[in-house]
């Protein structure tokens, strides 16, 4: 399949990665903050400008650099049938995970996305084993896969889904007001095109996040004593 971005040939690719990035997708995804929250609580972010820092920046050395490779990965594996090479990478992107928060959240996230795609009537969904763990990004790789949405697209769509949870996390935690969450949106969405053609190069080795602050507020937020999100 061309890697080309949403074309002719299959009018249905674009409304299958709009239905597939949707906050309407119910798994669950609007109770997760990433570190986030311990992030405001700690006086890291406290306003539109810190906030867009931290979302822009996690997503220019955590998420981009980490789970757009793999997804990448993951993608041709499905293509391929490869089931080795999917094994083995929705475990090192689970691996990769910097706290126990973190690693479940994608595990849920994974699951209900999994469960999802198994109502909906895709036969590898429903094979995937019963009790093995998945990541996230390995089902969203799936789903792009059998609705034959090209690669770009998908890693676009991924990392715009990503950020659109962490702007409405911001958005109740600083708090923000709308108009606000949308301009961060926007100058978050300048980045993805350019951020996705890196991702897509990064040699096998080079795959990893370098996000310690992500990592720092995920483990303290385990132990903070009122928080409203579940990472």
């Amino acid at each position: 399949m061309s890697n080309k971005s949403l074309h002719r040939d299959n009018p249905l690719a674009l409304l299958r990665l709009l239905q597939l990035t949707s906050p309407a997708l119910p798994i669950g995804a609007y109770a997760y903050s990433q570190g986030l929250e311990y992030a405001t609580e700690a006086g890291w972010v406290h306003d539109e400008a810190s906030a867009r820092q931290w979302i822009t920046g996690v997503l220019a050395h955590g998420v981009s650099r980490l789970d757009v490779p793999v997804l990448a990965l993951l993608y041709t594996a499905w293509q391929q049938h490869a089931i080795k090479r999917i094994d083995e990478w929705n475990d090192f992107l689970l691996a990769a995970r910097e706290s126990s928060e973190l690693k479940k959240e994608d595990t849920h996230l994974g699951g209900a996305l999994k469960q999802l795609l198994s109502d909906l009537q895709l036969p590898a969904a429903q094979q995937w084993p019963t009790g093995k763990d998945s990541s996230f990004a390995n089902m969203f790789a799936l789903a792009a896969v059998h609705w034959q949405i090209p690669l770009v697209d998908t890693a676009r769509g991924y990392l715009w889904t990503w950020t659109e949870n962490q702007v409405s996390a911001a958005i109740k935690l600083v708090p923000l007001g709308q108009v606000a969450g949308q301009r961060m949106l926007s100058a978050a969405l300048e980045s993805i095109p350019g951020l996705v053609n890196q991702a897509l190069l990064i040699p096998e080795e080079d795959i990893g996040a370098l996000a310690p602050g992500l990592a720092i507020a995920s483990a303290l937020h385990e132990t903070q004593y009122t928080r409203i999100f579940r990472s």
